[in-house]
């Protein structure tokens, strides 16, 4: 195998996992969605080529590589079939009729020798694809607006701008046409795409999150492909390009797995908030006990006010008057650090090796000290921590 077809081999089996493990957390976040099952449709779709695609070149199947041409030709009718659960409305029937009619006769077509005619079946399937897309982005860009919510049209404006992206790579894909493309880069687009997409699912903060692990991923993978191309005898410019398409195909499928296995990791084990939500507890006390079983909260100690005598009670309440939860490493909290009410907190924490101090009341005092991992402080802690806080505060003592 000469080092191209090598380079399109793993390029499209990594798009292949990529994309399964992409409809695995689609279908995890919504199972019973109707435009789950059709997204689940075209993506299969596009895994199934994909895999087909990998097998073919890797083992030199002629009839692994006719039979690709059944994937492909699907795809406009996958497409379709997503944009009309993105609009919620059927398309006009004749273009269904065109995309379902052409794909299969496209496909059919080009499993039983119709490739022989190589020219002019490649131009007659990148047209067919080519046209489907930018018949998709026509009823996407007509749609009524007024009938789809703020976060739809959102969503369409995104997918608008990932379509655009990603056929250039799609183009790659038809080496007949293009012969000196180093390395068929559909599937590396396809891999982009789901990124982005699984990406987009969540909030703003978690985009812009989730955005910039993708560009270190994709800056880092890149770099690294670059540098092992000079592994190689003879360097050139589309060995370059092949080893970095082949890196940063690796990555991102690796990333995909990676988060996919850390959220099924998490959803099965509950967080303190879930297990706050799940507890039958009536009571502070109780809530607290329960609070304790959860490893961020097993060093907690509470201390009511008769407790914090050796702390001056009063300095202590006045400091802590508009204070909900403090951090250690905050100290002195905007004070001074020789201010006797931060070297009384500071004392207190120091005492009892805590991190963490959660203000359950003001007046009495009512203090839950704790010392949180070094492995578990993050931001999602301390906002899970903030509303632990607020939920024991609204929670009655026992009678």
């Amino acid at each position: 195998m000469t080092a191209g077809v090598i380079a399109d081999s793993i390029v499209n089996l990594c798009g292949a996992i990529g994309l399964a493990v992409a409809m695995a957390t689609f279908y995890r976040r919504d199972p019973k969605s109707p435009l789950t099952r059709r997204l689940l449709f075209a993506l299969g779709v596009i895994a199934i080529l994909f895999l087909d695609r990998g097998l073919a070149w890797w083992t030199g199947s002629v009839l692994l590589d006719r039979l690709s041409v059944i994937p492909a030709a699907l795809i406009p009718l996958g497409a379709l079939i997503v944009t009309e659960g993105i609009l919620r409305r059927h398309a006009p029937r004749a273009v269904k009729m065109i995309a379902l009619g052409g794909g299969i006769l496209l496909g059919l077509g080009g499993s039983f020798g119709l490739q022989r005619f190589v020219m002019p079946y490649a131009i007659t399937l990148a047209l067919f694809q080519l046209l489907a897309f930018a018949t998709c982005a026509f009823l996407l860009a007509t749609r009524e607006r007024a009938g789809l919510m703020a976060s739809e049209n959102r969503s369409i404006g995104r997918m608008a701008v990932g379509a655009l992206v990603v056929i250039p790579f799609i183009l790659t894909d038809f080496r007949t046409l293009f012969p000196d493309i180093p390395v068929r880069l559909g599937a590396l687009g396809a891999l982009l795409t789901v990124t982005v997409m699984l990406i987009a699912g969540g909030g703003a903060e978690t985009r812009r999150h989730g955005l910039a692990m993708m560009a270190l991923r994709l800056i880092s993978s890149g770099l690294l492909g670059f540098a092992a191309a000079f592994m190689a005898a003879d360097v050139d410019g589309a060995q370059i390009v092949r080893f970095v398409a082949v890196a940063i195909s690796g990555v991102l499928t690796i990333g995909l797995m990676t988060d996919a296995l850390r959220a099924l990791f998490e959803s099965q084990e509950p967080g303190v908030l879930n297990s706050v939500a799940a507890s039958p507890a009536q009571t502070r006390d109780q809530l607290i006990a329960e609070l304790a079983r959860h490893p961020i909260f097993e060093s907690a100690r509470r201390f009511r006010e008769s407790e914090l005598s050796l702390y001056d009670p009063p300095l202590l309440r006045d400091f802590l008057s508009t204070r909900r939860v403090l951090r250690r490493p905050d100290a002195p909290w905007g004070l001074s650090p020789t201010e006797p009410a931060a070297e009384r907190m500071v004392s207190l924490m120091t005492a009892n090796s805590a991190t963490h101090v959660i203000v359950l009341a003001h007046d009495p005092l009512d203090l839950i000290v704790l010392a949180v991992p070094v492995t578990a402080a993050d931001p999602a802690t301390e906002t899970a921590l903030a509303l632990v806080r607020r939920l024991l505060a609204l929670t009655p003592e026992a009678k």
